[in-house]
């Protein structure tokens, strides 16, 4: 009979699996890019400061917590609230599919591995869809 070192036992979190903190950090650049290059994301750059420095920030320390990587957003603000801090701005369905194809491209042009961005727009999906507070 053959033991398993706890290293093997071990579930590889999304965080892990992305590349860790450089590549997270890569694709959040690439996210807040698109969003201020692109005309198709207007509606949610509408929602954001100038500059989106604390923005860029903000999800980049979410999304490490969120994949199972270190809590670096919990760390300086406690429980996220998601829904009660997006409250103050309208979304929609029209700014949800913008956040959507948005990080869908970003994880595309970072070059995240098709079966995972697969995984991660579905669990996006859920979030984002839950974020709606307007009708439309």
């Amino acid at each position: 009979m053959r033991c398993m070192d706890l290293e093997e036992t071990k579930e590889v979190t999304a965080f892990e699996l992305i590349g860790g903190a450089d590549k997270l950090r890569e694709l959040v650049d690439r996210f807040y890019d698109l969003m201020e290059l692109e005309p198709e994301f207007a509606g949610i750059r509408a929602l954001h400061p100038t500059p989106m420095d604390g923005s860029r920030d903000k999800l980049y320390w979410f999304l490490s917590g969120w994949m199972g990587g270190p809590s670096l957003y919990i760390e300086r603000f406690g429980h996220p609230r998601l829904r009660a801090r997006h409250l103050p701005y309208a979304i929609a369905s029209s700014e949800r599919d913008q956040w959507l194809r948005c990080m869908a491209w970003a994880m595309q042009d970072v070059g995240i591995d098709a079966g995972l961005q697969e995984r991660l727009m579905h669990s996006f999906y859920q979030t984002a869809d839950w974020m709606r507070n307007r009708a439309g």
